[in-house]
C-alpha cells in the first residue's frame, strides 16, 4: 500500500499548478484563440472590455474611424480594438458562441449601425471578416421580419379602430 506523505502531496499539488499554468501559457497549436483572450473558467472571450461605451464610439466619428482603420490593418489599435481584431474572425466563424451577453449585444449594435449608417465601411470589413455575408444576411432577415411584424401590428390597430367606429 502506497502512503502519501505531506511532502509528496505538496509536490503533486505544485506539479498540478505548474502544469495548469504551462497549459494556459502555451496552448496546443490547434487552438484557434490566443489563451490570453479566453476566460479559462467558461470558455468565453475575456470580458474585461465588456464595459467599453459602444454608444460613445458609434457617436464619435474619429473614434469609430480609428476602430475601423485598426480592423482593416490601416492604423494603430487601442488595446480593446486589438483584442477585438484578434477575436473577430473566431467570433464571426462561430456565430459568437463564446461571446458574453454584453459582447453579443455590442456586436449586434455595431453591425446594425455600420450596415445602416456606414455601408461602405461595412462592405470593406465584411470582405475581411465575413466574406460569405452571413451577418448581413442574418441582419436583413431579422429586419424584414421585424418590419413585417410592425406592419401586422399597424394593420391590427387599424382594423380595431375601424371596428370601434
Amino acid at each position: 500500500m502506497f502512503r502519501f506523505t505531506k511532502t509528496l502531496l505538496m509536490q503533486l499539488l505544485l506539479t498540478a499548478v505548474l502544469l495548469a499554468a504551462l497549459c494556459r501559457a502555451h496552448p496546443p497549436a490547434t487552438t484557434a484563440m490566443p489563451a490570453a483572450l479566453m476566460d479559462t473558467n467558461a470558455g468565453a472571450y475575456d470580458s474585461k472590455f465588456d464595459n467599453v461605451d459602444i454608444d460613445e464610439i458609434l457617436s464619435q466619428e474619429r473614434l469609430l474611424n480609428n476602430y475601423i482603420k485598426c480592423l482593416e490593418s490601416q492604423g494603430p489599435c487601442t488595446p480593446d480594438a486589438k483584442m477585438l481584431k484578434e477575436i473577430l474572425p473566431d467570433a464571426m466563424m462561430t456565430d459568437c458562441v463564446k461571446c458574453t451577453e454584453k459582447q453579443k449585444y455590442g456586436a449586434d449594435k455595431v453591425t446594425r449601425h455600420l450596415i445602416d449608417n456606414r455601408p461602405e465601411d461595412w462592405q470593406r470589413l465584411e470582405k475581411i471578416y465575413d466574406p460569405q455575408a452571413t451577418y448581413r444576411i442574418k441582419y436583413e432577415e431579422t429586419k424584414t421580419l421585424a418590419n413585417g411584424q410592425k406592419a401586422n401590428i399597424e394593420v391590427d390597430a387599424t382594423n380595431r379602430a375601424e371596428g370601434d367606429s
